[in-house]
């Protein structure tokens, strides 16, 4: 019989599997929510209504869904890594209530802009609409990069560009998801919007990983480590493979391409970090992590509910995959 109270589960490094997953959880979130800021964004480029419901239509189905993984990564810290959870939410409470307030926003302002064909109510809701995509990535960065880097305050440079980063990151994820589902003019604004919004991500890339390097002596080492360089020049190949694509009407391998600049991105943060999880508070991830009985039956539970949650977001691409009707809006 094992004994889930005395060793972790088949001997296995489950600290750092934990670690990983709550960065891959993360990774999900920006992703699949990525595409919706993105889209929400791309929102303030139209002035035709009709194009502008088909924006809509475009995320209808699956923007609540994806908002689950945000859910996800805070339960998972919390459960793994508590005294972190505790440090991160209390040291950064004020951009954690904003964040919660831009999603709010962003999730609001559609069933708002629905509500009504008054052209000054859509007009305001449109508006809070594309305040809330923007400033939800925006603030999503600061977080990360703040949390990588320790900072005690909110407002930081790194944390202002990798913030820019972020939303930069989400108009090419929302561009690339729009080659899938639109078509004509649409989707040929969309492409290009995201072709200029991927090279300024790979800019503010750099400059984020530049200002994190002079202004967080600690991490200057990790960041030239092998690792953290060979995900910085993956991200510049998968940039590269964006553009390419999306100029050759590509646009699975586009969206493919974003998941890899997502993956790329989190794969920084977490390298840069490890074996630490809260730089601030000095505490390491085989410190944060909670005991043996706990931590072996959250993975038994974990190794049972991953794989039906992401069956449940395959199924529900699956559904709604291919382009969306002419006529066809949010509601």
């Amino acid at each position: 019989m094992i004994d889930l109270a005395g060793e972790p589960l088949f001997g296995l490094p489950l600290p750092a599997i934990w670690f990983g997953l709550v960065f891959f959880v993360l990774g999900m979130f920006l992703f699949l929510d990525g595409f919706d800021f993105g889209i929400g964004i791309l929102f303030a480029t139209r002035e035709d209504d009709h194009e502008k419901e088909t924006l809509l239509a475009a995320i209808g189905p699956f923007w609540d869904g994806n908002e689950v993984w945000l859910v996800v990564f805070g339960g998972a810290l919390f459960a793994a890594f508590p005294s972190v959870y505790a440090n991160l939410f209390s040291r950064y409470y004020l951009l954690m209530f904003a964040i919660l307030a831009a999603l709010g926003l962003r999730g609001l302002a559609p069933e708002m802009y629905e509500e009504r064909e008054d052209e000054q109510w859509r007009r305001y809701w449109g508006y809070s609409f594309v305040a809330g995509s923007a400033l939800t990535p925006f603030l999503l960065g600061m977080f990360a990069i703040n949390w990588l880097t320790g900072v005690g305050g909110i407002v930081s440079i790194p944390g202002l560009l990798g913030g820019l980063a972020v939303g930069g990151l989400t108009v090419a994820d929302g561009a690339a998801f729009l080659g899938l589902k639109t078509r004509g003019s649409l989707r040929d604004d969309a492409s290009r919007y995201g072709i200029r919004a991927v090279a300024a991500y790979v800019g503010l890339v750099a400059l984020t990983l530049a200002a994190v390097y002079v202004t967080t002596p600690g991490l200057q080492s990790a960041l030239l480590s092998a690792p953290v360089i060979g995900l910085v020049l993956l991200s510049i190949a998968l940039a590269a493979g964006y553009v390419v694509a999306t100029r050759q009407g590509q646009y699975h391998v586009a969206f493919a391409t974003v998941a890899g600049l997502v993956a790329a991105l989190v794969g920084v943060i977490a390298t840069a970090m490890f074996p630490a999880i809260d730089r601030a508070a000095g505490i390491p991830v085989s410190e944060g992590i909670v005991s043996t009985l706990p931590l072996n039956l959250m993975t038994i539970m974990m190794a049972f509910l991953l794989p039906i949650v992401l069956s449940y977001f395959g199924v529900l691409y699956s559904v709604f995959s291919g382009p969306i009707d002419a006529e066809a809006s949010y509601g």
